[in-house]
């Protein structure tokens, strides 16, 4: 892999992997849930319109991709960046970013129930039941000090609900549009829906630490990261992009540690090694066929970085990411 390319994943792990952290300052700092979802949306809008700008691609403009597009950005922005502040408040980030790692479980989980997962095996199978093992080794359910809380549902959830959104956009959004513009036009849908979340955001009270957190994850975590993304995608392929999704866990136990000081207990880094060693297993061995990135038309990168197929993704803005 060029150096480039390697620099590019690195920033990606990165930026994507600080989300976790972002979120936290936000809440630690006097922001609601509701407050850093409608935030982190706008500012993620801003940056992709600029960037579908740069790029000379349009919105979409019939009313058809619009109506996946809410249903899309419904299951894989408004609903998820909310869950994940409500998870948060009770949660550590670096726990925060273990189970995000399970969206591809609840990917290949939803595949088997709908039976459009053809290809599964021993080992992909060996690799659910590791994946969710490890979930409950971290939740610890026996153990009086276990994490088994509301909060780690709502982080559960979060993951489940883009696994849901991945189904029904690798259906309905597959190939509609520039991958830049429909991923504007989603966030956008996505800003409309949280909108309705205001009534219950209350006041802002923060400070500039909050401010920064939730600007950092607005431009940085939801915007710049698209586009680092696509950039990986179209020079490397999908199979190499995707194996930043293994980063996002160790970039966010590690953050959690260093900056706010969290307790990293053997059970939690023991049953971080087993979802990822689940998720890998979990993965078809060959990925979905990709665009070529010469010609005229630019590649449709996946929506995840890690999602449950690489490379099956359509254009959109879903990376399963805080």
């Amino acid at each position: 892999m060029p150096l480039t390319s390697t620099l590019r994943m690195a920033a990606l792990a990165l930026l994507w992997g600080s989300g976790f952290l972002w979120i936290k300052l936000a809440l630690n700092h006097g922001l609601s849930p509701a407050q850093i979802t409608i935030t982190r949306c706008a500012l993620g809008t801003a940056v992709l319109l600029l960037l579908a700008r740069s790029a000379g691609q349009r919105l979409p403009r019939d009313r058809g991709t619009w109506g996946r597009l809410t249903v899309a950005a419904l299951f894989c922005n408004a609903v998820p960046f909310a869950l994940f502040g409500v998870g948060e408040q009770t949660v550590d980030s670096g726990v925060a970013g273990v189970l995000n790692a399970t969206t591809p479980l609840w990917s290949l989980l939803i595949g088997i129930v709908l039976g459009t997962d053809r290809g599964l095996g021993r080992l992909r199978l060996t690799g659910l039941f590791l994946g969710f093992a490890g979930t409950l080794l971290i939740f610890a359910p026996w153990h009086r000090s276990g994490l088994l809380t509301w909060g780690a549902v709502a982080l559960l959830a979060a993951a489940a609900s883009y696994a849901v959104a991945f189904a029904y956009m690798a259906r309905a959004l597959t190939g509609r549009g520039a991958p830049l513009a429909v991923s504007a036009a989603q966030l956008l849908t996505a800003t409309a829906w949280t909108t309705l979340a205001l009534p219950a955001a209350g006041p802002v009270r923060t400070d500039a630490t909050g401010l920064l957190a939730v600007g950092a994850l607005g431009v940085l975590g939801t915007g710049v990261t698209f586009y680092l993304n696509y950039r990986l995608i179209a020079d490397e392929g999908p199979t190499s992009a995707a194996t930043v999704g293994y980063l996002l866990p160790v970039v966010s136990v590690g953050m959690g540690a260093v900056v706010l000081g969290e307790d990293v207990g053997w059970r939690v880094l023991a049953g971080m090694g087993v979802v990822l060693v689940g998720v890998a297993f979990s993965r078809p061995r060959r990925p979905y066929p990709f665009p070529s990135t010469h010609g005229g038309s630019a590649p449709s990168p996946p929506l995840s970085s890690n999602a449950g197929r690489a490379g099956s993704q359509p254009p959109g803005r879903c990376h399963y990411a805080p």
